[in-house]
């Protein structure tokens, strides 16, 4: 299984460069990128990550190349920072908008959203906590992108983020 994990992150292209302080680690990243995340150290302070992500509407695929920095004194922790994409795949949407007038009248109007694809640059700025004799890390993000889609859309977002990983 972490022969598969490791090859699909290859294949996706997820690049990081850090010092972390294990080789491989695979978990769950919550914000508005959420899904699996899956990382892998590739010596001199680099390592690889790629995150799957779901939601509502689509699916999305992100891979980042990151450096890790450590906190002054504080063992297994560091500061990591990076760059790279992203691309998109969202299905067909129906919205409703609702809204009042003065005289608390309704209205409201209809929106169809044909799907399409995105293609995006990301970035990565943050922190992350690997717990002493335990194979567990902890890391708090921001990871600002920009994308355009199939429809001439444009889409910029600042993406918070919390992730777990089991550090192997």
């Amino acid at each position: 299984m972490k022969k598969l994990i490791l090859i699909l992150s290859l294949v996706c292209g997820t690049v990081a460069i850090g010092q972390t302080n294990y080789n491989f680690a695979v978990g769950l990243r919550a914000g508005e990128t959420s899904g699996l995340t899956i990382k892998k150290s590739i010596g001199n302070g680099a390592a690889i990550e790629g995150i799957f992500g779901a939601w509502r509407y689509g699916l999305s695929a992100t891979a980042l190349f990151e450096k890790y920095v450590p906190v002054g004194s504080v063992s297994n922790l560091n500061w990591y920072y990076g760059a790279g994409g992203h691309v998109a795949v969202q299905n067909n949407r129906y919205y409703r908008y609702y809204y009042y007038d003065r005289n608390r009248d309704v209205y409201y109007s209809d929106y169809y959203y044909n799907g399409g694809i995105g293609l995006g640059l990301d970035g990565i700025l943050g922190m992350e906590y690997k717990i002493p004799n335990a194979p567990i890390a902890l890391s708090l993000d921001i990871k600002p992108f920009f994308e355009v889609n199939t429809h001439g859309g444009a889409w910029v977002s600042l993406d918070p983020g919390l992730g777990i990983k089991v550090a192997l």
